[in-house]
């Protein structure tokens, strides 16, 4: 190497190299912004890297109603929607599921002698959904009758305020 070529001019094909190798070579030779872009940061995302397995829909359902709190109100839909398979279908033909208020479940009854079967039945029935129902926080079941004719209305029923004291 003599004088004259370390004072001559860089050739353009040179300068691109050095160019290009600044960009593109050496991370220590990189713009700041390259390097922060290549710093790995700890637990960041690798395509195929662990924990990039593909999950099922059920799986993804599931954490979704878990984070968003509404796996009590799920659960409490699946019993009333699967009650004729928890409790079988005779009971079922002369049950009803009315609705669910701070984990008592009311159920319609056909006849007072099936709402007072059931009572005697309470136990287990409650046993049995807590088991396979946990999330509906089921307590208590509270069985209703069949409801008394209404007199208000009616060819029997008089208008106005009905008798009162006659002898005032």
């Amino acid at each position: 190497m003599t004088a004259d070529d370390a004072t001559a001019p860089e050739s353009e094909a040179s300068a691109v190299y050095r160019r290009l190798q600044r960009v593109f070579g050496d991370p220590a030779l990189r713009s700041r912004d390259a390097r922060r872009r290549s710093q790995k940061t700890a637990g960041s995302s690798t395509p195929y890297g662990s924990g990039r397995d593909p999950a099922g829909l059920g799986d993804v359902l599931e954490g979704v109603s878990r984070t968003m709190g509404w796996t009590s109100p799920l659960a409490r839909g699946d019993l009333l929607a699967s009650w004729s398979d928890l409790v079988g279908p005779e009971v079922a033909s002369h049950t009803e599921p009315v609705g669910i208020d701070d984990g008592v479940l009311s159920v319609q009854c056909d006849s007072t002698a099936w709402a007072t079967q059931l009572r005697m039945m309470r136990g287990d029935m409650v046993t049995s959904i807590t088991k396979r129902f946990p999330d509906a926080q089921i307590t208590s079941i509270r069985f209703i009758g069949p409801s008394a004719p209404s007199w208000k209305r009616g060819p029997r029923s008089i208008p106005g305020r009905g008798p009162r004291d006659t002898y005032g």
